[in-house]
This record gives C-alpha cells, structure tokens and sequence, in this order.
C-alpha cells in the first residue's frame, strides 16, 4: 500500500507540452489509492484536455472561477480546493506560472488555489533549455523554496525545442517516487522496525485436531498497518487469521504454535525498536501430540497439557533500548491485574481490555481499552473503531518515546 492511499491530492497543469504527462500522473495516483482533482490554467486545455482528466480522475476538472457552460454562472472555490487538498503537486510548472507563483500574482484559478492552500506544495518545472538556466528562472525556485514548496527536479534529454540538456519535466513515475520517499522521510517512525505479533496460536492434539481461542487479529493488523503509515518496517508475526494486509512497510510471518510464534519473536527482536505483542497466545498445550487422528471411545477424555513460553515476558528479561508493549484481555479485577502483568513482565505500556466491556473483545470490529504506563498513568479511552484504537496506541508510543 502506498503512503498516498486515501490522501487527497490536487494535480495543477500549466500550459507546458509535458501536460500530455499529466494523463498518466493521474492515472499513477489513482492506482497508488489516491483521490485526486484537477486544477488547470486556461491557456493548458490547448495540450490537454479537461475531458480527459475528468475522465481519469472521476472528478470535475476546474480551470476558470466560474463553469462557462453553466448559466448559473456558479463559483468554483479556490478557497475550499486548497482546503480540501492534503497535497498541492503543480507538474508541469511553466517558467511563466513559477514566477506568478513567486511574486504573488493571481491571474488565474490555479494560482489563486496555491495563494489559499495550506498543504505542501510541491512542483515539477518544465521548460526549454535557455529559460531553465535563466537567472530569472533560478530566481523563481530559490523564491519558492524560501516558501516550503518542494521542487521536483527536472530531467535531461531533449527538448521540444530539439535542444538537448536540463528542462524536461520529471517523468510520472518519478514523480510518484520523489513524493513518495519524501513523505516517508518525514515520518516520525522512519527508520525504525517494529514487531508486531496476532491472531490466535493453534496448539495440536493430533493431525486433525488443535486447542485454539476466538482472536480474529484484526486488532493486531490494524496496529501493524498503523504502524507502518508511520514509517515504521514491521514485521507483523500473525497466528491463524482470515486477516490480510497490503503495505509496502510490512512482512507477514506466519506461525501456527507459540513455540513457533516465540521463535519467530525472538528472531527479529534483537534488531527492533519497538515491540507490541497484541497475539492471543495460548498459555498451556498438550503435553503430548498424537500422530495419528485420535480415535473416539470412551464418553469422557483427558488431556495433560504444559505450559507454553512466555513470550512477553521473556523479552521483558532481555530488553535494551527496545520499547515493549504487552496486551491484558481480563474478566475482574482488571487494573490490578494488568498493573502486575506491566511490572512483573518489564513493559513500557500495557494495553488493557475488558470481555465486560460491550463491543470489545474477540471477533468484533470495535475495541475499549485502557492504556496503562511504566509510571502508572491511567488512561481510558471510548469504545472506538481497532483501527482508532491501533492509531491512538502508536501515538501514546511515539508521546512516551519523546518524553
């Protein structure tokens, strides 16, 4: 999954003949999740039309202050595209329309949008060879720099002019990839690699049959994928699950025991930063595994079972600089008991839940929690979607990391 998915970009066209790539810049942002509007000058609609980038875009394309076939002659908003856009991408950016942008000249309602955004700009100039060296031109991207915007360099070939040097605008592809590993560069977890296990463990009685529990792990994808749009490489560790994730940031493992799932943890520990251990992990297996399919006999059967290895706790024993998060599914006393299993086991932050609380638990999209800390605070949270709850978890994460 893209860093793009579900963010609202605005694509601005100038009247360059690199406008035929905005086609496929379009078509690029739209495939990476992305919901996209168009705004273009007047004099751009001469290399490519609005029909084609409404068509691509599945929204209204704007390039005047009102709609010219409407009779009602009604306002299209600068104001409210700036504020509807999480990012502002002007490709190709003309000579002529960088250095309107740099001088606050507003002539059109491309212009007028960038005067009124609040988001990050970013522009990919495109030009012949002479214009992209003049000192003017220079001028223009040390202006807009000055202001945040973020240039996208230009590339060398040749030239409409049939020069051959610097001015062509910067393919679709990598434009996608400049904005892509700039945003990513930006987030708070880049860099930093974060375990997170799933999902039910399945413990065999035979070939056929296992002893199990009722986890989805839905709320440990959710944290994984939150983790992730944070810029974080995770390596999410999942048990048995219907689940499935699509993002670039996160490596699935599977596992089916919690032998398997603590080998696995411990494989990857070492090297983590973070570790957020929301698996329901069975704490007894059968002692013995029969190899055959356990035949029916007599009415009542009795199964010896061990316990399993504590996973949480035994990264608890061995943690550095590693920040440990352990979940606490309790039925009574559930403060108390969570506060022990928070010293007892070493963990930074344990995340509590309730099987009283309506709406939480297993095999439900919704969560309740409490978050308790290594000094004790208290704090309780409304029943919220997993996903809330999973961006709510990393965020108290990053607040005690930079406390």
């Amino acid at each position: 999954m893209s860093i793009l998915k579900d963010k609202n970009i605005l694509l601005g066209i100038t009247a360059g003949i690199a406008a035929y790539k905005s086609a496929s810049l379009v078509r690029l942002f739209i495939k990476a999740g992305a919901n996209v509007k168009v705004v273009m000058t007047p004099a751009s609609k001469d290399f490519i039309t609005p029909l084609t980038l409404s068509t691509l875009s599945k929204n209204p394309v704007y390039s005047s202050f009102v709609d010219e076939e409407d009779e009602g002659q009604v306002w299209n908003n600068h104001v409210d595209l700036g504020l509807w856009a999480d990012y502002f991408i002007i490709a190709p950016a003309t000579a002529n329309t960088m250095a309107k942008m740099a001088n606050g000249v507003c002539d059109n309602i491309l212009l007028a949008t960038y005067l009124s955004a609040k988001c990050p700009v970013y522009f990919a100039p495109a030009m012949d060879l002479d214009m992209y060296k003049h000192q003017s031109t220079k001028n223009s991207f040390e202006k807009l720099a000055s202001y945040g915007n973020k240039m996208i360099p230009a590339g060398t070939g040749e030239l409409a002019s049939g020069l051959v040097g610097e001015g062509r605008m910067a393919e679709p592809e990598y434009i996608i990839d400049f904005i892509e590993k700039d945003l990513l560069d930006q987030l708070p977890l880049k860099g930093k690699q974060v375990i997170v296990t799933a999902g039910p463990t399945y413990e065999a009685l035979d070939p056929v049959r296992f002893i199990g529990n009722h986890s989805s792990g839905k709320m440990g994808f959710e944290i994984a994928k939150a983790a992730a749009n944070l810029g974080a490489e995770v390596i999410l560790i999942t048990g048995p699950t219907h689940q499935n994730i699509s993002h670039n940031l996160v490596m699935v493992k599977p596992v089916v025991s919690a032998e398997e799932m603590y080998n696995e943890v411990h494989k990857h520990f070492n090297t983590s930063d973070i570790a957020i251990l929301s698996a329901a992990v069975a704490d007894y297996r059968p002692k013995t595994v029969a190899n055959k399919k356990i035949k029916k006999k007599d009415s009542t059967f009795s199964i010896e079972l061990e316990k399993t290895k504590d996973i949480l706790k035994s990264l608890g024993e061995i943690k550095k600089h590693q920040f440990l998060v352990g979940f606490a599914l309790e039925t009574n006393n559930e403060i108390e008991h969570a506060k022990g299993k928070l010293k007892s086991k070493n963990l930074d932050l344990i995340v509590l839940n309730s099987l009283q609380d309506k709406g939480a638990g297993f095999g439900v999209s919704t969560n309740k929690v409490t978050f308790i800390t290594s000094s004790n605070d208290i704090i309780e949270n409304p029943l919220k979607s997993k996903a809330e709850v999973a961006e709510d978890l990393m965020q108290k994460i990053l607040k005690q990391l930079h406390a």
